[in-house]
């Protein structure tokens, strides 16, 4: 039996070693430690991963020439634990500073402060002692679950209920139908929640504003500091953080609550009889069908017999020379106007130049929608007159609305175009996406759909012919 034994060590040795990240200086891979949630990384297994602290963290991988590797761990507890042990060269989840002489952290990049929530319904909370007695659910392992201990050495009957099994948004979620009483999540989950479930309310500020940082374990600060800050410096001034965080937070506070509200009663009571034919545009398109159906209802409301003073009809509201281009003889056939409206979609899509990548690609395209290709390559040539990027949607949100100035659009040959509200449309657009994305299920693997040319980005969105005129 000993020399199973030494077997079982033998093997027990190489497993903890396979563990240890290796220097930065030898490495091929920079190891991240993250956690799923909204505000950090998430993965469908479908789409590629994607997230706000996902994304900075591959950029800082690519800039020092490694690949990045996500290791998703249980907790922020668990994420502190295993850098500790040398797991990982950095973590980037959404966490601030921590008091330990072994973790270096990073500059910040956020600042972010804890919320309770409870239901609109409920009385709110106006004073940390009114907790007494009263059960609060975090995410286990999580400052908000620290944050609370220390109120709980003032309140010792406030009951801390730490759930493993679920993130922010699925807490949020059990207290908007009322399955729990409140929940502690940060401000940023809360304002991306307010857009799902429109019956939350913050009743107060658990603990003070904190920074969001990276951190660093103690056997690669030492090589990943200086390049980390070089890294933080240059993408905050050159703009690159405020886009990306443009790109995860910029459109979540657009809608009133009765806007969320109305939309999230149509979903259940109108969207189903349609749900079919965006599920069909989309397996023709290898657009998401909820990005699909979003379009339709700001364009719509999902009536098919809309119709503009300006002439454009139907469900996506087509205009005649579109609809005759395309092959619609009736605008207000919904199966017509969503397998023609979404062809349109992909077709401008695949019209932009491939220096745009994803989202902003898909955004781009959204706002030619609505203002016509010609508009939008107008505002491109603007930016590039004001020295802004034009493949970037957070710099063209900026210079669409000068297409109404006379200073501007009286150079172009495609003329005036009220481009603020294309802006509005595309930002609307995105919010009713995410909410789809929520309540919906993930939409069947694109490998189902007919290949389109053209390589997919993040969205999982892909293109197709190429564009037609003005809508």
């Amino acid at each position: 039996m000993r020399w199973i034994f030494h077997i079982s060590f033998i093997l027990l040795l190489a497993a903890c070693g396979e563990h240890n990240a290796p220097p930065v200086h030898d490495a091929k891979e920079l190891l991240i430690l993250t956690r799923s949630g909204p505000t950090t990384y998430s993965d469908d297994g479908v789409h590629d991963a994607v997230g706000f602290d996902h994304d900075l963290a591959q950029l800082f991988a690519e800039e020092i020439g490694l690949k990045a590797k996500f290791v998703v761990a249980a907790s922020d507890a668990d994420i502190l634990h295993r850098l500790k042990k040398g797991e990982a060269h950095l973590a980037a989840a959404w966490l601030i500073p921590v008091e330990d002489p072994e973790i270096a952290q990073t500059q910040a990049y956020f600042q972010s402060t804890n919320l309770l929530i409870n239901h609109e319904a409920s009385l709110p909370i106006d004073d940390v002692e009114e907790l007494a007695d009263t059960s609060v659910h975090v995410v286990a392992g999580s400052r908000q679950a620290a944050a609370l201990r220390k109120i709980q050495e003032r309140v010792p009957t406030l009951e801390i209920v730490e759930d493993a099994r679920q993130n922010e948004l699925d807490l949020l979620e059990k207290v908007s139908t009322r399955q729990i009483q409140m929940a502690v999540v940060n401000n940023a989950v809360f304002d991306i929640a307010s857009n799902y479930y429109p019956d939350l309310q913050a009743s107060l500020q658990i603990g003070e504003e904190r920074s969001i940082s990276w951190l660093l374990g103690p056997d690669s600060a030492g090589e990943l500091a200086g390049k980390v800050d070089a890294f933080f410096t240059r993408v905050k001034k050159d703009g690159t953080l405020a886009r990306l965080q443009d790109r995860y937070f910029g459109h979540v506070e657009r809608l009133r609550q009765s806007d969320v509200v109305h939309f999230i009663e149509l979903t259940r009571t109108v969207l189903p009889q349609y749900r079919r034919l965006f599920e069909t545009a989309q397996a023709s398109t290898g657009i998401d069908w909820r990005l699909l159906a979003a379009l339709a209802y700001q364009e719509s409301q999902w009536n098919p017999l809309a119709t503009s003073p300006t002439g454009v009809r139907g469900m996506m509201m087509l205009t005649e020379d579109t609809a005759d281009h395309l092959g619609v003889s009736n605008r207000l056939d919904a199966k017509l106007s969503i397998r023609a409206g979404s062809q349109y979609l992909s077709d401008l899509r695949d019209t932009l130049p491939a220096s745009v990548r994803e989202p902003d690609r898909l955004w781009l395209a959204l706002a030619a929608y609505n203002l016509g290709m010609g508009h939008l390559n107008g505002a491109r040539s603007i930016a590039l007159g004001q020295k802004a990027n034009p493949d970037s949607w957070y710099e063209m949100k900026k210079i669409l609305p000068l297409l109404a100035r006379p200073q501007y659009y009286s150079r172009l040959k495609s003329g005036k175009a009220r481009g603020g509200e294309a802006v509005i449309m595309v930002e609307n657009i995105r919010i009713y996406a995410d909410i789809l994305n929520r309540y919906e299920p993930s939409p069947r693997p694109l490998d189902e759909a007919p290949r389109m040319k053209g390589a997919p980005g993040k969205t999982g969105l892909k293109v197709a012919k190429a564009a037609p005129g003005k809508r």
